[in-house]
């Protein structure tokens, strides 16, 4: 709360006072009045006789009591914060429950050092009164997290109650299915009048974050209560997400399984037959697990591009119905003697063998873990996940010079759980150090895992999987198997799951069955090579980009990141132009930072490397492994086209992409062999990864678990553009937010930070006109567009004259004769002339030219070869007032020709 007016003793509150206010007892009894004699106006107010909240009294004897923080800070009298009870009455924990004890009996940072004593963390959200009774507000327990948002529901219960038309409220996290949380309120009208759910969700919306505002409003006669008096959680109507959005209900089998398939990859409840998938938060990522899905069902092959051109599910139905033969579906394949690497894993396989060890392809992983950790069981847990996904027990050895994937089996492969003891100020050090810990892939499984250990009750898990075997999409699999088969260590069992439908062997030979061989013309992966030969040739070895400095002869992989968030306004904005434009965000993103390059000098041909999920059958959906590949997406800018032009480019060039999108990266690279080069990365420099498979929530019983950021600091590209749309509760757009990671080979940090912020100026503008050219939008920052236009050229002219004017050059020329007449001042062969010879001969010159008619506004072409004597007439020229028009002598004679007849000299 902010003091906006103090008044003690019935007089204003001096100055000093209110500029050091804080409310506080302490600071009433420095100035001597009780309680009685001060008024303080604050928002909330806070008085003795508010009764929006009951009061639960004083500490009683031999208790202590405190409202923190976070922290563990104290808070000021007023702001709401966590009680703690502390004391001799503290209870040891809970019987047989370590994790539960571990969160809620904690040290008591306040007690006399050496005690050991403890204080009990009660859950409650309280806060103090200015005269020393404690407010109840809620519980800390009904906190939610939805989306990596923390919220607390009855902060938003408080606000709906806050309408006229509202007598109570309740706002609760439902699940609609695992993994998937709403907000939900759930009100009692007043005497005044029934309130309405779209005016309490406008009433909400502006007063309240977008992430907090509840996406349905359920209005009841009365909440329903327990025997005790407390709300039944239990008892409250499922509610209903999609009233009144249903478009129509589907008509046809077809159209009924398609909703089913919309909504399960999309997240939602209930799907129309006129919805559209783009419209609802689909992307280019859910479009092709949506394909997959339909593979599967129907049956039939369909592309990515049908979607983009029949986004509905009345449309797509269509579409289905007169569809191929599904391609061969993925399943367990016999293995043979030698298993070989995937197209993916051969280019990594090979980088690794060129560079050595390094950590530049590593994925680090970090979980911040509060409360009791069962090492055993954790240890246990890790071993199990290897188990289960053999990519994780995989080694790469060569043999006759071809390397090739040995399976170990679970007792070979068991991890080593390294802990590590780590003091608390250490621990970004210690992370930075295990992100970089390198593999040999020929012999060391490509996990590792490590537990640094702060305390007792506060640890960090870092797992580092080598990309050869996982990629973003893993992570979710990853962690959900590391969960429950922590869970089920704990309790002395072996993890209970479904059985994988396959492993990585089984894709890899799948991959390489469905493609064909390499050498039959007629086979899958040479008619798409064929496309990329044509949508690629003549590509440019390496993109210009504003470097600060030369590139190495031998990158280091050395890097860093800018990150940056983007508003919801923006991003509603530049979706509305993806859907009006049939284009996917990404699209947009990739036009938009296609057209900034060119700006920036890269040229008119850019190739951006875009990263996609490769998991093309449903089977892939939980495995970890390494799917992605990589395509290069080529633009055109010439000719300055508007944006929307750009984006229509951009847009058939990525569907195109994404057919052909089977063709490993690394065999393109083969196949196309561009120029080789230490210094960069071959076909492009400059990447876009739309991060749509955002990381999961872990939760692991009896801890506090928390993702903690953690990097390599390395770069595999000269720049990567890492994006993240966010959504609301009703699959709004939320945010943008991302980072750029760049080489620092080349780089420097605020010139990347130009660039993000020159590429967001550039997606505001188009967002308003996308009808405008590219050329013409405006990349500069108003204090940039001063410096550069007024403040750089305002400086003094050391050669201006008294008035300030510029000088000409004749008028320099005769200071310096003056100043210096007998000084050499040209100098051709063995010819020299002084000042005062260079001065004389170009007034003899300038005074026959005179004659001739030369002066300003005036042309006098000069066709002489480099001579002293060139030197002179230009002098003469200049001395005329008029301007000279160099031609060189040995100039063809048609450019000689049209030289003269273009600037229409009076002289030659």
């Amino acid at each position: 709360p902010t003091l906006t007016h103090l008044i003690v003793a019935g007089e204003a509150c001096p100055p000093e006072l209110a500029a050091q206010w804080a409310p506080g007892r302490q600071m009433l009894n420095a100035y001597g009045p009780t309680e009685s004699t001060v008024c303080a106006t604050m928002s909330p107010p806070l008085s003795a006789t508010d009764t929006s909240h009951p009061p639960i009294g004083r500490p009683i004897q031999g208790t202590n009591v405190y409202v923190l923080d976070a922290g563990l800070q104290p808070v000021p009298v007023g702001v709401p914060g966590e009680l703690y009870l502390a004391g001799a009455g503290v209870a040891r924990g809970y019987l047989g429950r370590p994790g539960l004890t571990a969160s809620r009996f904690v040290a008591d940072p306040f007690a006399p050092g050496g005690t050991g004593a403890r204080m009990y963390r009660t859950g409650d959200v309280v806060r103090w009164r200015a005269d020393g009774q404690l407010e109840y507000l809620g519980r800390a327990d009904d906190q939610v997290k939805i989306r990596g948002f923390r919220i607390e529901p009855d902060e938003i219960a408080s606000v709906l109650t806050d309408h006229p038309t509202v007598a109570q409220a309740v706002v609760i996290a439902h699940e609609d299915r695992p993994g998937h949380k709403r907000l939900v309120a759930y009100v009692i009208p007043s005497d005044t009048g029934t309130p309405t759910t779209a005016a309490l969700r406008s009433f909400a919306a502006d007063r309240l974050p977008e992430y907090m505002v509840p996406s349905a409003v359920m209005v009841l006669d009365e909440l329903p209560l327990t025997v005790n008096g407390k709300l039944d959680r239990r008892a409250l109507p499922t509610p209903d997400h999609t009233a009144g959005t249903i478009s129509r209900a589907p008509r046809t089998p077809a159209e009924e399984i398609l909703c089913g398939l919309f909504a399960e990859v999309l997240g939602l409840t209930d799907i129309g037959a006129e919805d559209n998938f783009f419209d609802l938060g689909g992307h280019s990522l859910l479009a092709t697990r949506l394909i997959a899905r339909i593979r599967t069902t129907f049956g039939v092959e369909l592309g990515v591009r049908t979607l983009f051109e029949a986004p509905t599910v009345a449309g797509l139905a269509h579409q289905v119905s007169g569809a191929g033969a599904a391609r061969t579906a993925l399943a367990p394949a016999q293995r043979p003697d030698t298993i070989p690497l995937s197209f993916a894993q051969a280019r990594l396989w090979f980088l690794h063998r060129l560079e050595g060890p390094s950590p530049t392809y590593n994925m680090p992983l970090a979980l911040r873990l509060t409360g009791h950790v069962d090492i055993p069981a954790l240890e246990a847990a890790l071993a199990d996940v290897v188990a289960r996904h053999e990519s994780l027990r995989t080694v790469f050895p060569e043999i006759d010079g071809v390397p090739q994937q040995r399976i170990l089996p679970v007792r070979e492969a068991r991890p080593q759980l390294t802990v590590t003891p780590v003091d608390a100020s250490e621990l970004d050090t210690a992370l930075a150090t295990a992100a970089r810990h390198t593999f040999d892939l020929e012999t060391d499984i490509p996990l590792w895992a490590q537990l640094l250990r702060v305390s007792a009750e506060e640890h960090t898990l870092v797992l580092v999987v080598h990309h050869i075997a996982g990629d973003g999409w893993s992570l979710r699999p990853l962690w959900r198997d590391v969960s429950t088969a922590y869970q089920a260590r704990c309790a002395g069992q072996e993890p209970e799951w479904a059985e994988l439908p396959v492993q990585y062997a089984d894709y890899t030979l799948w991959q390489r069955d469905l493609l064909g061989n390499v050498e039959d013309p007629h086979s899958e992966i040479s008619a798409q090579v064929e496309y990329w030969k044509q949508t690629l040739a003549g590509l440019p070895d390496r993109v210009s980009l504003p470097t600060d400095r030369p590139y190495p002869p031998i990158a280091s992989y050395e890097g860093d990141t800018v990150s940056f968030e983007w508003s919801a306004d923006l991003h509603t904005r530049l979706e509305e132009l993806a859907r009006q434009s049939g284009a996917s965000l990404f699209m947009v993103a990739n036009a938009a930072l296609a057209a900034l390059l060119t700006r920036m000098g890269g040229g008119q041909d850019i190739p951006i490397g875009a990263a996609i999920a490769g998991r093309t059958d449903q089977a892939l959906d939980d495995l970890v492994g390494f799917f992605v590949n990589t395509l290069v997406l080529r633009t055109d800018t010439s000719g300055d086209p508007t944006f929307r032009q750009l984006l229509h480019h951009v847009r058939e060039r990525s569907l195109d992409a994404y057919a052909h999108q089977d063709v490993p990266f690394e065999h393109l690279v083969e196949t196309l062999n561009p120029a080789r080069s230490l210094a960069h990365q071959p076909l492009f420099q400059v990447a876009l990864v739309w991060q749509n498979a955002l990381s999961p929530e872990v939760e692991i019983p009896g801890l506090l678990a928390v993702p903690e950021a953690i990097s390599t600091d390395t770069a595999k590209f000269d720049i990567s553009v890492h994006v993240v749309a966010h959504r609301d509760a009703d699959h709004r757009p939320a945010r943008l937010e991302g980072s750029v990671e760049f080489s620092t080979d080349v780089f420097d940090r605020s010139t990347v930070a130009s660039l993000v912020d020159r590429l967001e100026r550039l997606l505001d503008t188009v967002a308003a006109d996308p009808d405008r050219r590219i050329g013409t939008i405006d990349l500069l920052a108003p204090a940039e567009r001063q410096r550069l236009l007024v403040e750089w050229n305002t400086t003094p002219d050391p050669d201006a004259n008294v008035s300030g004017e510029a000088v000409s050059i004749p008028e320099l020329f005769a200071r310096q004769v003056e100043r210096v007449p007998d000084a050499t001042a040209v100098v051709f062969g063995d010819h020299t002339l002084t000042y005062t010879e260079l001065d004389t001969a170009s007034n003899r010159l300038a005074r026959l030219l005179i004659t001739e008619g030369i002066g300003p506004e005036r042309i006098v072409a000069l066709a002489l070869p480099k001579s002293a004597d060139m030197i002179v007439a230009i002098l003469a020229i200049l001395k005329t007032g008029a301007a000279y028009l160099p031609i060189d002598p040995h100039y063809p004679t048609s450019r000689k020709e049209f030289m003269l007849h273009d600037a229409a000299p009076t002289l030659i």
